[in-house]
């Protein structure tokens, strides 16, 4: 998640707590953006760039087995129509 998120997110946060809260604004935000940090830190995450790299490549990866599953088949069809 980029900063830009992240800010976004802790924003969001602080306009959700009732008006009186919102006095310690900076010292609130400080924490949420603090919080979020370490809780994402310790998630398994991914770029979306990343993610749309490895896409591609599963892709590539998917089309390249079924030819081979084609090419399998024809020559199972071969072995088994020359044992007939």
């Amino acid at each position: 998640m980029d900063r830009i998120q992240l800010d976004e997110l802790a924003r969001r946060l602080l306009e959700s707590l009732p008006g009186g809260v919102r006095t310690l604004k900076r010292d609130l935000e400080t924490n949420f953006r603090a919080v979020l940090r370490a809780n994402l830190a310790r998630l398994d995450l991914v770029t979306r760039d990343e993610f749309d790299a490895q896409t591609r490549v599963l892709e590539r990866t998917r089309a390249k087995l079924e030819t081979l599953e084609a090419q399998v088949a024809v020559l199972e069809g071969r072995v088994s129509g020359g044992d007939g």
